[in-house]
């Protein structure tokens, strides 16, 4: 595949080191406006650094761009007349939508939209993808270049702002609850270290259970919990002080407040 990342930040980045890793590429243009940050790929024999956009648009097929969402329109603008059918462009903005960037470049290209996490670095990214009509038969590579980062699923674009809330703001989320769990144990008697690694740990844990035997959480919670046993008692503590109540609250708010940023973009 010949890919060009266009605006080579944290996630592009990230997506990249994907990519070269799992040698998905016979090309890769990376772009970015001070190429010097990007010294590290250029041993690289498939890879072209460079600050022109339109040169690794005209030299690539697959068009990831990656750029801060204030800035796509005007990238999008400025490069639109190296911009042809054959190419398959896919973004990551949060918030810009399908029609945005047609109503930029037209409606005669295979458009993607891809939200991935930050997760990505470490190639355990929940990516949730969707597309325009002309895009469908271009979703198969699309998930194959987020599989190599993580999971991929594909979702209606009317989906796209809950899973920001759900992956996306999610990391945050669960971050909070492992470091609340880690202040625990602390309080339990473990050092702050060892805290951490009990939390995280037990955590990941627990995700790889579900994943593994694609059991409900309530299917592994009744095999950890016995007849008036600690772990029943503090699971209603926590739900009597509205643990699952709060989590939910929460993202709530956090998908009203992300709807609002989507009226002020669009």
């Amino acid at each position: 595949m010949r890919i060009a990342i266009i605006g080579v930040g944290n996630l592009g980045l990230s997506i990249a080191k994907g990519l070269l890793v799992n040698n998905m590429i016979s090309s890769l243009y990376l772009t970015k406006r001070h190429i010097n940050e990007l010294e590290g790929f250029k041993a690289n024999k498939k890879v072209v650094i460079t600050s022109d956009n339109g040169m690794a648009i005209q030299n690539s097929d697959i068009i990831i761009f990656a750029v801060q969402p204030n800035h796509l329109a005007a990238v999008l603008r400025k490069n639109k007349q190296f911009i042809t059918p054959k190419h398959t462009l896919i973004s990551t903005i949060t918030g810009f939508s399908i029609q945005k960037i047609e109503d930029v470049i037209g409606n005669q290209n295979s458009v993607i939209r891809a939200m991935p996490n930050t997760a990505i670095a470490v190639g355990k990214s929940m990516t949730c993808i969707c597309s325009n009509e002309k895009a469908i038969l271009k979703l198969n590579i699309t998930r194959k270049i987020f599989d190599t980062l993580g999971t991929t699923l594909v979702i209606p674009e009317k989906q796209m702002q809950a899973a920001t809330v759900v992956c996306a703001s999610g990391i945050a989320f669960w971050m909070r609850l492992i470091r609340a769990t880690t202040q625990a144990a602390i309080q339990l008697g473990f050092d702050a270290k060892e805290a951490q690694q009990l939390a995280m740990h037990t955590c990941e844990g627990a995700s790889s259970l579900l994943i593994a035997t694609g059991n409900h959480p309530e299917q592994e919670i009744d095999k950890v919990t016995t007849p008036m046993g600690c772990t029943i008692e503090g699971l209603n503590e926590m739900e009597h002080q509205g643990l699952s109540s709060s989590l939910i609250r929460g993202m709530i708010a956090s998908f009203e407040k992300i709807e609002g940023i989507k009226q002020v973009l669009n």
